[in-house]
Parts: C-alpha cells; sequence; structure tokens
C-alpha cells in the first residue's frame, strides 16, 4: 500500500508565502515524476509543477517565478514554495507522484488527499 501526504496549506494574505510538502510512504519500489496540481471551486484540476527524479522542473506557465518545486529524493518528498500569492492562486492543491512498487509492476499514478490553500486579498 503506497500513499502520498501533503501538509502545509493554510490560509495567507495576498502577497504572503506558503511552503507545501507531500511525503510518499508504503511499499515503494521507484518513483518518478513527483508534481503538484490544483483546482478551484468550478475549475478543472490542473498542473502546477512537475519534477523528475533527475530534478528537470516543470511549470504552469503563469505561475513561472512565483512558485519552486524541489524534492528530496531520500525522503520520497517533494515540496512547493509559493511566493507572491494572489487570490486567484486559491484552491484545493494536490500532490501527484507517478511511482512503481515492485521491479515487475509497472509505474501507476498516486493521488494525495488534497490540501486547502486560500489567499485573502
Amino acid at each position: 500500500q503506497v500513499q502520498l501526504v501533503e501538509s502545509g496549506g493554510g490560509l495567507v494574505q495576498a502577497g504572503g508565502s506558503l511552503r507545501l510538502s507531500c511525503a510518499a510512504s508504503g511499499s515503494i519500489f521507484s518513483i518518478n515524476t513527483m508534481g503538484w496540481y490544483r483546482q478551484a471551486p468550478g475549475k478543472q484540476r490542473e498542473l502546477v509543477a512537475a519534477i523528475a527524479s533527475g530534478g528537470s522542473t516543470n511549470y504552469a506557465d503563469s505561475l513561472k517565478g512565483r512558485f519552486t518545486i524541489s524534492r528530496d529524493n531520500a525522503k520520497n518528498t517533494v515540496y512547493l514554495q509559493m511566493n507572491s500569492l494572489k487570490p486567484e492562486d486559491t484552491a484545493v492543491y494536490y500532490c501527484n507522484a507517478r511511482m512503481s512498487t515492485s521491479m515487475i509492476r509497472s509505474f501507476k499514478d498516486y493521488w494525495g488527499q488534497g490540501t486547502q490553500v486560500t489567499v485573502s486579498s
């Protein structure tokens, strides 16, 4: 069994910062890409940022320069540093990881339960 546990969400004023963390645990053989998605009320879930096991990153164009994704492979943990937050960043943020549970099993996507980020104006 594998799970992703997120932490670090909350309420912050516009212009403030938050750091999200997501730790993967359980019967993990290998982790490929880890990332963050978000879903605002009435909107589709969208990619925020992703990071490969080797460290290459991918960001939503609108978030480049404000958000930074990083990971600690030894801890199976991915982070999202969010700076200069805006009210439109308000959403539930979900952690995603593409993982394999054994050498013979293919990689599949796993999701965290989500953490609420609310930015007040």
